[in-house]
C-alpha cells in the first residue's frame, strides 16, 4: 500500500471520480498473518471488496493492482466478482500459472513499463496479446518495474481510463 506506484494508481483513480480503498495483504508491513501463496491474498482482496461494496453497494467498481496485486486483482475479477473492469499495472510474467486468465471476458487494462524487469516486454507482450478480448495494453516508457521516471505519466494514464 505504501509505495509510489500504488499511491499514483489510487490518486489517478480518485481524480477520475472513483472511491478508492487501499489495503495491505496479510503479512505485509504491519498487517497480521503470513504470506499464503496467493490463495490467502485472494481472500484478503475479496474481504476488502466486501467492505467497499457494503459502503457503496450501487456503484460500479473497478479492481486495480500493482505487480503481485495485479495478479490478485485479475484472479478476483476473472473469478466472478463482477467488476466493470480490472486494471493490472506492472503485471509480472514470471508467475507461470495463468489459468485464471483463460476465458476471462471482464475488460482488462494492462499498464506496463517498457523496462519492467519482472514482466520483460519480449515475454510479457505475447502473453497478454494471446489473452481473450476485451483487453487493452498501455505501455509507458519508464526505467523499471516501479515506473521510475514516469510516475506522473502513470497517474495520467490511470486518471484517463
Amino acid at each position: 500500500m505504501h509505495n509510489k506506484v500504488v499511491h499514483r494508481i489510487a490518486r489517478g483513480l480518485r481524480r477520475a471520480g472513483a472511491v478508492v480503498l487501499r489495503f495491505n495483504y496479510r503479512g505485509v508491513n504491519l498487517s497480521e498473518g503470513t504470506y499464503a501463496n496467493g490463495e490467502g491474498e485472494v481472500e484478503d482482496a475479496r474481504a476488502a471488496l466486501e467492505v467497499l461494496r457494503g459502503r457503496y453497494p450501487t456503484l460500479p467498481f473497478t479492481l486495480a493492482g500493482f505487480s503481485f496485486g495485479a495478479r490478485i486483482a485479475l484472479r478476483v475479477g476473472c473469478g466472478g466478482a463482477g467488476p466493470r473492469r480490472v486494471i493490472a499495472v506492472g503485471f509480472p510474467s514470471v508467475y507461470k500459472n495463468r489459468t485464471y486468465l483463460e476465458g476471462c471476458t471482464i475488460p482488462r487494462i494492462f499498464v506496463q513499463s517498457t523496462h519492467d524487469e519482472f514482466g520483460p516486454l519480449e515475454e510479457w507482450e505475447p502473453l497478454v496479446r494471446a489473452l481473450p478480448e476485451p483487453k487493452e495494453i498501455r505501455l509507458i516508457e519508464a526505467r523499471d518495474h516501479f515506473f521510475a521516471g514516469a510516475l506522473e505519466e502513470l497517474e495520467e494514464v490511470i486518471a484517463g481510463l
